[in-house]
C-alpha cells in the first residue's frame, strides 16, 4: 500500500491526536475551527423544492376521474399528526401546519437525521 497522500493532507502524528479514557473516542488535539452562515455563502443562490406533505391516498384511475370541488378525499393521517417536510423529496423533518395571517404554513417540530 502506498504511503503516498493523495488528498495532498498532512499525515497525522501522534501528538495530533488525544485519547479519552472516559468517552474512549479520538479527537483531533488543537482549536476546532467555528463555522458560520457565511461558510455556506456559495449555496445560498442554489434552487431547491421544499414539499409539506399532509398525507396521502390511494385511489382508482376512474374514481380520480370523478373528482370535482367539494369532494373530500381521505388521506392516511390523523388531525394533529405531524406532516412529513420534504427537501428535494427527502425528508428532512416533520412539523405542524400553521395558519399565518390568512396562509398556511409549517412550524418545523422535528428534524430527520440523515443516515449516510
Amino acid at each position: 500500500m502506498s504511503q503516498e497522500n493523495d488528498l495532498n493532507l498532512p499525515p497525522l502524528s501522534q501528538t495530533d491526536l488525544s485519547f479519552d479514557q472516559n468517552d474512549m473516542s479520538v479527537a483531533r488535539s488543537g482549536p476546532v475551527p467555528v463555522k458560520t452562515a457565511e461558510d455556506l455563502e456559495q449555496v445560498f443562490d442554489v434552487p431547491v423544492t421544499v414539499s409539506a406533505v399532509l398525507g396521502s391516498s390511494r385511489v382508482a384511475v376512474g374514481d380520480l376521474l370523478q373528482i370535482v370541488p367539494g369532494t373530500v378525499l381521505e388521506l392516511d393521517r390523523r388531525v394533529g399528526e405531524a406532516i412529513d417536510i420534504f427537501v428535494n423529496e427527502r425528508l428532512v423533518a416533520r412539523g405542524e401546519v400553521v395558519v399565518v395571517e390568512d396562509r398556511l404554513g409549517v412550524t418545523m417540530t422535528e428534524i430527520i437525521k440523515a443516515d449516510r
